[in-house]
């Protein structure tokens, strides 16, 4: 990891799990928080689940060549393929951004990625897409901006959450395979 300053595109300071939790109670969103050691990837995750019920998510900011940003959640079983999920989102080829990106968009640094960080985006630049199995779950479970801690939600939450944000979900049914 980078010691990249927390400093948004726009030039402006990203709002942190604070400011995500007074908003989620602005908007009525029910939502408890579990702290714990930062974990970065599905795999260290795993070992809250028996602590934390509910469904549990694998989190991907990409981008394509005419820079178009994605903030895509799915079930974090999924193996996923990036050519399906470019043909999906309508674009022709996906890859992952940078460490700068990620700061520069969404205020947070890797492992932190979840739909939460559209708190941050307030320039309208990032889609969000999740899973439809995902949203088939309750609750959910997602960073909150920091990946020190792990917030749970409702799917009525998020999606309240998310449209609050102006940045509606585009929901895609994933094909059916796990890892």
């Amino acid at each position: 990891m980078t010691d990249l300053p927390l400093t948004l595109i726009d030039g402006g300071t990203p709002r942190g799990p604070t400011d995500l939790f007074d908003r989620l109670a602005q908007l009525g969103v029910l939502h408890r928080t579990m702290h714990h050691a930062p974990v970065f990837t599905v795999p260290e995750a795993r070992r809250l689940r028996g602590r934390l019920p509910g469904a549990h998510s694998k989190n991907l900011f990409v981008r394509d060549k005419k820079e178009r940003h994605w903030l895509v959640s799915c079930l974090s079983e999924r193996t996923l393929d990036l050519k399906w999920l470019a043909n999906e989102l309508g674009t022709k080829r996906l890859t992952f951004c940078s460490e700068r990106r990620l700061v520069g968009y969404l205020g947070i640094r890797r492992g932190a990625v979840s739909p939460f960080a559209i708190l941050n985006d307030t320039g309208g630049a990032v889609q969000v897409a999740l899973d439809a199995d995902l949203l088939a779950a309750e609750p959910l479970n997602f960073h909150p901006l920091d990946n020190a801690m792990t917030t749970t939600v409702s799917t009525a939450g998020l999606l309240r959450f998310l449209e609050a944000e102006n940045h509606p979900a585009r929901i895609v049914s994933f094909p059916d395979h796990t890892g």
